[in-house]
């Protein structure tokens, strides 16, 4: 079926008249009679009959009409979008950790000033998963542009480096530890503490950092998320190694910093290599590295 022959259909169900349909469409009035004769001959029914000197739709050709319009309308859509995409325009689906709330904003913020005349849109899908879960999210194309912790043995995404979150130690209003400024980390194996479960890329590092102390600590609570561990710290459950988050501001705990062993933790832009990225993607993708 061609598709120019659906919008002269189009044009002539309008206008009702072949004269002023072809003089719209900038062809000959025989070039319009043809295609409406194939278009008809192909579908095995009449769209059009006579009225006077001009044609009115018949049932068939106005329930057509209806169809065919609806989906013209939907592919020249689709059309305009993937031309403005082409532009550097359009959509980009981010996947992050919901501890990168406060840093992806300010990310995208910038990209968006920096392109004031374009039509930029962001998806964003803040995981209350783990790392695992927005790389399966990225590979299976439901994020353009992932942020979180580089995972080992995935030769098939890129890990571009983006911002680094230092441990520290929260403990509960109150606690003896609540007046330490600083403080190492074989210092705390006496407390019960709130840590971290092993689905958690955390928690092997913390881990190590405790077998540097010669000890591990009691603990009771394990749970996977970094608010979440805070969340039990506040209310008194016991002390926690934690990323240096902004949400401890707001929380009625007291963050400490550990000195010995010190640790940073490194948060990425996960990207797919060797497929193709949209102009928008690819740009905002080089922004993020270039302002990091």
């Amino acid at each position: 079926m061609n598709l120019y022959h659906l919008r002269y259909f189009v044009t002539l169900a309008h206008l009702e008249h072949y004269t002023k349909a072809a003089e719209i469409l900038s062809i000959t009035q025989p070039s319009l009679s043809h295609a409406i004769s194939s278009l008809e001959k192909e579908l095995g029914v009449k769209l059009f009959e006579k009225d006077g000197r001009n044609v009115a739709l018949t049932k068939c050709g106005q329930a057509f009409l209806t169809d065919v319009e609806q989906s013209l309308e939907m592919l020249d859509s689709s059309v305009n979008k993937l031309k403005m995409t082409g532009l550097g325009e359009g959509r980009i689906d981010i996947g992050m950790l919901r501890n990168l709330s406060s840093i992806v904003p300010k990310f995208v913020k910038d990209f968006l000033d920096s392109n004031p005349n374009k039509d930029i849109h962001f998806h964003f899908h803040t995981s209350t998963g783990l790392t695992p879960d927005i790389i399966k999210g990225l590979k299976e194309r439901q994020y353009d542009i992932a942020f979180c912790s580089m995972m080992d043995n995935e030769p098939l995404i890129e890990f571009t480096p983006i911002s680094r979150q230092e441990l520290v130690l929260i403990v509960p209003k109150g606690h003896p530890l609540e007046d330490r400024d600083s403080i190492g980390l074989h210092e705390t194996l006496s407390y019960s503490q709130v840590i971290f479960s092993k689905q958690s890329s955390l928690r092997p590092v913390i881990d190590r950092l405790f077998e540097m102390c010669g000890g591990y600590p009691q603990s009771e609570y394990a749970l996977e998320e970094d608010q979440a561990v805070a969340g039990l710290v506040s209310e008194g459950f016991g002390i926690a190694v934690v990323p240096r988050m902004p949400i401890l501001d707001y929380m009625p705990v007291k963050t400490i910093e550990i000195v010995k062993p010190g640790w940073e933790r490194t948060f990425y832009m996960a990207t797919l290599k060797n497929v193709y990225q949209a102009p928008v993607v690819q740009n905002f993708k080089t922004f993020v590295a270039e302002h990091t």
